[in-house]
């Protein structure tokens, strides 16, 4: 198939996309990777009559340290971010999760800022997002603003980002010290979506302590999940102590809106995301042991 007659514009710089935004309203829909977009438009899944393509647009590029954070333009690529030594040293579990989406063909035209926005809940980059605390960069007519990722996602496939608004980049912190981190997901097939999925950081103190943990959900929900109990219950506890098959269960265990479809069951995907999240927690303490 393919997809409605629409109007295709290429603005040259951040403020014209958002002009542009602005001008043509809820007809508009911005177009940066079309990994998942353009599938969407050519089976008639969605329809808009105006796409303004931001993919060529020199300013969201990049990725640049600043001030103890790591920030990436929304343009740069997904295998962008598997080659830079910038993100595999500063930023490991973005590293990490990176090679999990798609295929090579996905991630060399798929966006940082596109995964973000498309906000799918099996997805990697916004469970990463969610879990170090990452904040979005977002441009309007009214100037720009910052919105953390705790506020980023509201539901299936939507974002707080208003219908006038780019995402331009995305700011995640680095952590220091004796850290860990792991990224673990079950999908049929490599490159599908996972079925359920988790990543976990985690810094110990000299005696082995949690001195703090992120955990967050994929798959799980609606949107990205942050196991808030479960990180709870890990931190200040020496990691030799802590159970992580009782970790998983903890950190699915006040799910309520898990997705049941012809992948897999609810309860099918409760336990495989308890599983999931047991074995992020193994790789990352033990790295962090190490470290």
């Amino acid at each position: 198939m393919k997809p409605a007659p629409f109007e295709y514009h290429r603005p040259e710089t951040a403020s014209e996309a958002v002009d542009l935004l602005a001008e043509l309203g809820d007809e508009a829909k911005v177009l940066a990777g079309g990994q998942s977009l353009v599938p969407m438009l050519n089976l008639r899944l969605a329809v808009f009559g105006h796409l303004v393509d931001i993919g060529r647009i020199p300013e969201l590029g990049g990725v640049e340290r600043r001030d103890g954070s790591l920030r990436l333009g929304a343009g740069t690529t997904e295998a962008a971010v598997e080659r830079s030594p910038e993100v595999a040293a500063d930023v490991p579990l973005l590293a990490r999760a990176t090679p999990l989406i798609g295929h090579f063909q996905i991630r060399n035209r798929g966006t940082v800022g596109g995964t973000l926005a498309h906000a799918d809940p099996a997805a990697e980059y916004p469970a990463v997002a969610l879990a170090l605390d990452a904040e979005v960069e977002v441009l309007s007519p009214a100037g720009p603003r910052r919105v953390p990722a705790a506020e980023m996602f509201t539901g299936l496939w939507s974002t707080a980002l208003g219908a006038d608004e780019l995402l331009t980049a995305v700011t995640f912190p680095v952590w220091s010290g004796r850290c860990g981190f792991a990224v673990r997901e079950l999908a049929r097939r490599h490159g599908d979506f996972a079925i359920a999925g988790a990543v976990v950081a985690v810094e110990l103190d000299a005696e082995d302590r949690c001195r703090r943990c992120a955990i967050a959900l994929m798959g799980l929900g609606p949107t990205p999940i942050r196991a808030h109990a479960a990180e709870v219950a890990a931190t200040g506890t020496v990691v030799a102590d802590v159970d992580p098959e009782e970790l998983g269960r903890s950190a699915v265990a006040d799910l309520d809106e898990v997705p049941s479809d012809l992948h897999s069951s609810a309860g099918h995907r409760t336990h495989v995301g308890a599983l999931m999240v047991a074995r992020a927690w193994a790789a990352a303490t033990e790295e962090a042991l190490g470290a």
